[in-house]
């Protein structure tokens, strides 16, 4: 492990850092390293995955007060399994008990929560949840899609089954704690002699001893390695949006349930439409002509191009609705509308010819054919009067 990063180096964070800032650089680290934006990269790819990591980690309130404290000794797979990462706070001041709670217990029944009462080293863990992100395109979101992407994890070691023993051998029970995982002992204290629980050092808690480790794991029982998932993108999700796939986390430990895959969601900004909700905006500029005399034009929509007439005398700014040409409501039937406003162009470049007609069709105007712009001027005239 010494040769990993510090996590809030990779995501570019400080230990302070807000769960909404996190996330932020994360989706932000994810993007600019993200394989499909990046073919072909090893550099970036192994920067994906790191990043990836780091995310998972800190994330996590649990694991990252570990790695806040132990470091990344505190996230690895078997923290904690066998006593191997740091004993009790207080182990050395009062003859080798593990927090004060063994010395109260051992006079009030427990009643103080101390070794006495240590979990079963044996009982089923629920695997830790990992996170993932994936990218999309603006229709794919609208619409929905599957896609396949790699996921960092940790799973049980397939060739010894979670073991930790080498294939065609067996785990054997610890004969020092006879599985339990403590020893009882007999402490010399400023109180008088008693009897506490403390981890056995010979399994180091665990309860079982693998005398030859398979050599896949490394005794562990459990690897970490990157896999290829495909993931179903459902109708209507949206950019910063997080799927949720139960059981596709970690493995859990001793026959316990896997953790919980969290994918983030990143679209892609689209260069016509633009996102509110369900709804979606776009602007569609049309001729001076097209706009004074009305016309059909063509308008793109998520289900292709559609034919739209627009009114004689349409106005800069006007906006028209599509109705059901947006998005895709998310788990819902419905889809949301289209908003589309009218941008009106003028000219530029005329040539000598251009400019005198138009010259001549300014003439053959009046103010009845410019409405705003007469209301405009008697309002003027108004406030100076």
């Amino acid at each position: 492990m010494a040769d990993k990063r510090d996590y809030y180096e990779v995501l570019g964070v400080d230990k302070s850092v807000s769960d909404d800032d996190l996330k932020k650089a994360y989706r932000k680290a994810a993007k600019k390293y993200h394989p499909d934006l990046n073919p072909g990269d090893e550099a970036a790819e192994k920067s994906f995955k790191e990043v990836n990591e780091a995310y998972e980690v800190l994330s996590d309130k649990e694991k990252r007060a570990r790695y806040d404290q132990f470091g990344h000794a505190g996230v690895d797979p078997n923290f904690g399994a066998g006593g191997g990462y740091g004993g009790g706070g207080f182990g050395g001041g009062f003859g080798g008990f593990d927090d004060l709670g063994d010395i109260f217990s051992s006079f009030f029944g427990g009643g103080f929560g101390g070794g006495g009462r240590r979990s079963n080293p044996n009982a089923p863990r629920r695997g830790n949840d990992t996170a993932a992100s994936v990218i999309i395109s603006f229709e794919e979101a609208a619409k929905g899609c599957k896609k396949t992407i790699k996921v960092t994890k940790i799973d049980t070691c397939k060739d010894c089954g979670g073991t930790g023993a080498e294939k065609g051998t067996t785990v054997k029970t610890c004969p020092v704690c006879h599985g339990s995982g403590q020893v009882a002992a007999t402490q010399r204290t400023p109180f008088g002699v008693i009897q506490t629980q403390q981890v056995c050092n010979h399994c180091h808690g665990s309860g079982k001893i693998v005398e030859k480790p398979c050599n896949t794991c490394n005794g562990k029982g459990r690897i970490r390695h990157t896999v290829e998932q495909t993931v179903e993108i459902p109708a209507g999700i949206d950019d910063g949006q997080v799927i949720n796939i139960r059981g596709g986390g970690d493995s859990g430990v001793n026959g316990g349930p896997s953790g919980d895959l969290r994918i983030n969601v990143n679209v892609r900004p689209h260069p016509i439409f633009e996102r509110d909700g369900y709804d979606i905006y776009c602007e569609i500029p049309i001729t001076f002509t097209q706009a004074a005399l009305g016309a059909e034009i063509t308008v793109p929509t998520l289900d292709g191009k559609v034919k739209f007439t627009i009114h004689e005398g349409t106005q800069p700014g006007d906006e028209f609705k599509l109705k059901g040409k947006g998005v895709q409501r998310l788990n819902y039937s419905g889809k949301g509308d289209q908003y589309v406003k009218i941008i009106v162009e003028v000219p530029k470049d005329l040539t000598k010819t251009q400019k005198e007609k138009l010259k001549e069709f300014d003439a053959a105007t009046d103010e009845k054919n410019y409405k705003s712009r007469k209301s405009f001027m008697d309002k003027i005239k108004d406030f100076f009067d």
